[in-house]
């Protein structure tokens, strides 16, 4: 490399000359890919803007680790060589720190360091490749190797630090790492993710949406993803503990549970825990046997998010100047519409479990007494409480509510739990015994209950409501769905538009889209992934009107076949890592987009 360089064009060309075979012609190679005895170091650029930050994906054939390829057919299995990867590279950074000096002086050593999920990620995979000298002559024989992205920041224009950096000590790192591999840890790590997939399985056959086994650790050390020091272990009440796979625990059957409980008594830490478990995690996460219907969508309120053309007559009845709330439409929704539409949007992703925390809910779409319900006559919202069990028997879809304001919920109510300094109690048939009580009180005070009319039926409005039409079949309109912003009111730029904002934006083409308030994402990689893979969908969607959801089903097909790195692209400075989301993580960010329309 040359001595003042600070681009490093170089390794990034991959020139290289071998010697001709049988006296031949010299043999010149273009391959940014380097050997350090049979482990690979491919160099790419991670963006035109920071060619001194080079992409380096490290390939291990997996006999240098003592594993076999049985070993290795699980996420979990990729994810494990991920963290056990870690502590090198914090070895590597303690050598070369100086806290006097930025990174671009100083050079630094990257690899990403998850959360405690077990998810699909970019920067570690298997695949076959061929051996060293596959570009010399046609004798290749195919690996089975571990890829892992990493990236290297080099120190500004001190060359033979670059190359210390590259060639001697990452290759040093990387072989004590091979050296000191424990494959029983490994498959350690594999079997608890089998044991979680066999109760996940489990749930999809039975009569429960989740189950969290006795020990668990569910409060979170701070804001981060660590458990809490001297938690209090979770523990099922008596009457609704299961056993599962060998497991003791809470199992939450499908319907209409109600979390309740008083101020910092860990109602909110147990719905955090159960919408966490729609992911597997690792050994000491405290969560390893939360688990939850995958399905699950975390529902609140998201005050001005646009909507369009959403049928919302499950909860609007009507709308001012004889708007139509079949088609319902606007810019800046309100606390209520933007929930109800959330839970329609969910319903038609395939959701069979929502999660609701009522500090997260609009008041007035959530419940209304029946106080209020006789002062005001002409109200066009129909509230959550009357739904919630319709979404049950007509579209199979429970429901898990945090609620410690109103017991309008308790009357409608399959499961209440009460959480008291973390402790879980049943207290269904004593919720239910109260609500009685009071609602024989105010009948008896203001004689409003029908004569025919029983306590248990009073409140069940599902039974005095129509079928509702819970389900669509929209269409995207493409016109401006596009990943260019606008030139002038006539055309298009020639260049593309995308950025992730850590401030909770997805800024592509002209849209600025708000993700703030979307609550089942779990990393920055996530978003980060959704913005390249709205961004592919964009560029190459060819019909003027789209069935998105099958262009998602079909977009998944491609990352399963082409790796999920495929829709990554360095025209971009986004960020390099990306996180498997799942599809309605998609499908609720398209919905989220204010030039598009659906008809």
């Amino acid at each position: 490399m040359k001595t003042n360089s600070t681009t490093y064009d170089e390794i990034y060309e991959g020139l290289r000359t071998y010697p001709g075979f049988n006296g031949g012609d010299p043999i010149i190679v273009r391959n940014p890919e380097y050997w350090h005895g049979e482990i690979a170091y491919k160099f790419d650029r991670t963006h035109k803007l920071a060619l001194d930050k080079p992409t380096v994906t490290i390939r291990i054939p997996i006999k240098m680790l003592k594993l076999k390829r049985d070993d290795c057919n699980h996420t979990a299995a990729e994810d494990y060589i991920l963290r056990d990867l870690k502590k090198y590279f914090d070895e590597l950074n303690e050598g070369i720190a100086n806290r006097n000096r930025p990174d671009k002086e100083n050079g630094k050593y990257y690899i990403y360091v998850p959360t405690g999920e077990v998810i699909k990620r970019n920067c570690v995979y298997f695949q076959d490749v061929e051996t060293a000298f596959a570009n010399l002559h046609d004798d290749t024989i195919p690996e089975f190797c571990v890829n892992i992205m990493t990236q290297v920041q080099l120190p500004h224009k001190k060359i033979k630090k670059s190359i210390q950096m590259l060639t001697k000590d990452l290759p040093m790192a990387i072989n004590r790492f091979v050296t000191d591999f424990d494959v029983q840890k490994l498959r350690e790590a594999v079997e608890l993710n089998k044991k979680q997939e066999d109760i996940r399985e489990w749930l999809r056959k039975s009569d429960y949406c989740a189950f969290i086994a006795n020990g668990a650790i569910l409060p979170r050390k701070g804001n981060s993803s660590l458990p809490a020091e001297n938690a209090v272990p979770f523990k099922s009440p008596e009457q609704d503990e299961i056993e599962v796979c060998g497991l003791k625990g809470m199992g939450i059957k499908k319907g209409v549970t109600v979390i309740t409980g008083g101020g910092y008594s860990g109602k909110s830490t147990l719905l955090d825990a159960i919408s966490a478990g729609i992911y597997n995690h690792i050994k000491n996460d405290g969560r390893e046997f939360v688990i939850t219907d995958d399905t699950a969508i975390k529902i609140s309120a998201e005050d001005g998010r646009s909507v369009k053309n959403i049928n919302l007559s499950p909860f609007i009845k009507w709308l001012p100047n004889n708007g139509n709330a079949s088609k319902f439409y606007t810019e800046h929704a309100s606390g209520s519409t933007s929930q109800a539409a959330n839970i329609i949007e969910a319903v038609n992703f395939g959701a069979k479990l929502f999660l609701i925390d009522e500090d997260k809910s609009a008041t007035n779409f959530m419940i209304r007494d029946d106080m209020m319900k006789e002062l005001i006559k002409r109200e066009p919202i129909t509230p959550f409480t009357d739904r919630v069990r319709q979404l049950y028997s007509e579209a199979n879809i429970s429901t898990i509510l945090v609620v410690g304001g109103s017991g309008e919920y308790l009357s409608v109510a399959d499961n209440v739990i009460m959480m008291d300094e973390f402790y879980a109690l049943n207290v269904t048939e004593h919720a239910k015994e109260i609500y009685r009580d009071v609602k024989n009180i105010v009948v008896g005070t203001n004689c409003v209950r029908p004569p025919n009319m029983s306590n248990t039926d009073e409140h069940s409005s599902s039974l005095r409501t129509n079928k509702c039409n819970w389900f669509s079949n929209r269409k995207l309109i493409t016109e401006k769905f596009t990943s260019y912003p606008k030139e002038s009111e006539d055309a298009y730029s020639g260049t593309e538009r995308l950025e992730i904002s850590d401030m909770g934006f997805i800024i592509i083409g002209d849209e600025k889209i708000d993700v703030r308030n979307m609550h089942n994402f779990i990393s920055f990689p996530q978003i980060t992934a959704v913005g390249y893979m709205l961004r592919y969908l964009e560029v190459s969607c060819k019909e003027t009107i789209s069935d998105i959801q099958k262009t998602v089903d079909d977009l998944y097909v491609l990352l399963d076949k082409n790796g999920f790195d495929f829709v990554h692209s360095t025209f971009f400075n986004c960020g390099r890592w990306l996180d498997m989301p799942r599809k309605c993580e998609l499908m609720a960010v398209i919905n989220r987009m204010r030039f598009v329309d659906f008809n």
